[in-house]
């Protein structure tokens, strides 16, 4: 009987627990306000670690110290890098303790581990086929995992943003008071902000100087609240300005009652402050890889039918 290592659903079920799953609740039970800290995603895949060592565990069917061995070191792995994930790619604020955290979560697994195979290692049993039911769960995963992989950019990068709120220059719509201006202070990047509920997607220009027309880049994945208690502003777009001065902003959108501002590019830490401007449709592929794989895993298997494997 050969040894089995956590398949595409196994990794689908961890990668969703340990990195949307810490940002989306939080989203959902704070104020917009508040910050997340990285010790309260960090708790998540710590408390995941003896659960999934215990599912390894119990399907393993080889001996003892080899099921506890291999299910052990397999989920520190996954540990170390949704870690890693919070530590580079969507770095939140406050400190945490890495390497206590890395140590904790695996003397977790190897408790999970042992518990598990003693409940369900010695029962193992062969299985047929996989059943077609792979390929619904699979697309589901493909359909969440695109969307949630937007969410997870957008909240990571707003709770990694360094800094006070955004200092304004100037905008333009019905809630501005520049009357469509703004003066830069420098020669450089700013960035557009939508107020409120405006559409994220303006086609915003800015003229000036007697310069030709310079077309603001949009922010593909804007994160938003930004600001203060008077109102909240997404990061929509991009413009630079080749020297200091007054500048005109025209934001063209179907909503007459938009407003855009114009201030600081916010600086985000991590990859996520990258990730935020890659184009959408990347983004969701990268969110549906999971779930491909499971479909792929699931056609694979029902054609080479034998033992199953964990997925």
């Amino acid at each position: 009987m050969s040894l089995r290592l956590p398949g595409p659903g196994v990794l689908t079920a961890w990668l969703a627990a340990t990195v949307p799953a810490p940002l989306i609740l939080f989203e959902w039970t704070h104020r917009w306000e508040e910050d997340q800290p990285v010790s309260t995603a960090l708790w998540w895949p710590v408390l995941a670690a003896p659960v999934l060592a215990a599912v390894l565990a119990a399907r393993q069917p080889r001996r003892p110290a080899v099921a506890v061995g291999v299910s052990t070191l397999a989920t520190t792995v996954l540990l170390a890098l949704s870690l890693a994930f919070f530590r580079w790619v969507v770095p939140l604020t406050g400190e945490a303790r890495w390497g206590r955290a890395l140590l904790g979560g695996a003397a977790l697994a190897l408790a999970g581990a042992l518990i598990g195979y003693a409940v369900g290692g010695r029962h193992h049993r062969r299985g047929g086929p996989a059943s077609r039911r792979g390929y619904l769960i699979g697309g589901l995963a493909v359909v969440f995992g695109a969307l949630l992989a937007q969410s997870t950019v957008r909240l990571g990068a707003e709770d990694s943003t360094i800094g006070e709120p955004p200092r304004e220059y100037g905008g333009v719509g019905p809630y501005t008071t520049s009357a469509g201006r703004f003066t830069a202070p420098a020669a450089g990047a700013y960035a557009i902000f939508a107020e409120g509920f405006s559409p994220p997607d303006p086609d915003c220009r800015v003229t000036g100087g007697g310069s030709e027309v310079r077309t603001a880049e949009p922010v593909s994945v804007p994160p938003g609240d930004y600001g203060g208690d008077a109102a909240t502003y997404a990061w929509v777009a991009t413009v630079r300005v080749p020297t200091p001065g007054t500048w005109t902003l025209d934001c063209r959108t179907t909503d007459p009652e938009a407003s855009y501002v114009v201030g600081d590019v916010p600086e985000i830490r991590g990859a996520v402050g990258e990730m935020i401007h890659w184009p959408v449709g990347v983004v969701w592929l990268l969110g549906a890889v999971p779930g491909l794989l499971i479909v792929a895993d699931t056609a694979r298997r029902r054609r080479t039918p034998g033992p199953t494997e964990l997925s």
